[in-house]
């Protein structure tokens, strides 16, 4: 079972806030006029000395992650070649416009996602984080078949990279242009369960109509990944930040973090 971190912090928050709020405008006095008759000053319960002692640094988490920046770890290899599994990435939380944590509704505009970001953002009915690439905008067409990407009737311009190992290729690689964005795609060669022969398998094809306030969202691994051309379009709300560096990478607590792969994302 997933938990709701931004929510289990919102309301951590708020409680100890709360307490800590309640204590000096009532209780704080209600101690002080009962101890008037002692000996020595009445010491603060263990609920609310706790609380006036997490509060403060609650409320900075609450206020950085919420609004300024938030750290998310690539789960799996759908945005290969370029972002792998054990990769940190940096998530601006303002570069899309300030929003409501857990509720998502935008409270101060400030930008618009364009083709080509590397996007984090909740896919439709499920709690989970994803991470991939912005290419359809609101009122888009996007096509694809045969691995060639069109947008608007438009194919994408691609640079081919080759397959690697050249001696027998296991994965291909092009480069797409998608706005002032290079995003290096890649397809995996898979076995065709009807042919039962080897194939650089293309991911799921068919053409879709981006609705207003939604993106359509795909990921660079096109063989291997679960996005839009699967489970349809992310609504504005769903929308958590863009991914701008890589800061680590740590797969597994049996590993050892690098910093090799640190950079900025275009």
């Amino acid at each position: 079972m997933d938990i709701d971190f931004p929510l289990v912090l919102m309301v951590a928050t708020a409680v100890t806030g709360l307490i800590a709020l309640v204590d000096k405008l009532w209780l704080a006095k209600r101690r002080s006029n009962n101890a008037m008759s002692l000996d020595e000053p009445p010491k603060e319960p263990f609920i609310i000395e706790q609380s006036k002692s997490f509060f403060p640094v609650l409320a900075l988490v609450f206020v950085l992650r919420s609004f300024v920046a938030e750290p998310f770890q690539i789960p799996s290899g759908s945005m290969e070649p370029g972002l792998i599994k054990g990769d940190f990435i940096l998530v601006s939380k303002f570069h899309y416009g300030l929003r409501m944590p857990v509720f998502g509704n935008e409270l101060v505009p400030i930008g618009m996602p364009e083709r080509g970001d590397v996007m984090v953002f909740f896919p439709p009915e499920d709690p989970r984080y994803f991470i991939k690439r912005v290419v359809g905008l609101p009122g888009d067409t996007i096509e694809y078949r045969n691995r060639q990407l069109l947008i608007n009737g438009e194919p994408v311009v691609t640079k081919e990279e080759g397959g690697v190992p050249v001696y027998n290729p296991v994965r291909f690689r092009v480069t797409e242009q998608l706005g002032e964005h290079e995003a290096d795609i890649q397809w995996v060669r898979a076995r065709d369960t009807l042919s039962n022969k080897e194939i650089m398998w293309a991911g799921p094809e068919g053409k879709w109509r981006v609705p207003e306030g939604h993106y359509f969202m795909m990921g660079d691994n096109r063989g291997n990944s679960a996005d839009s051309r699967s489970w349809g379009f992310v609504p504005e709300r769903n929308i958590v930040g863009k991914a701008t560096a890589v800061w680590m990478h740590w797969e597994s607590w049996s590993d050892i973090p690098s910093f090799d792969r640190n950079r900025w994302l275009d």
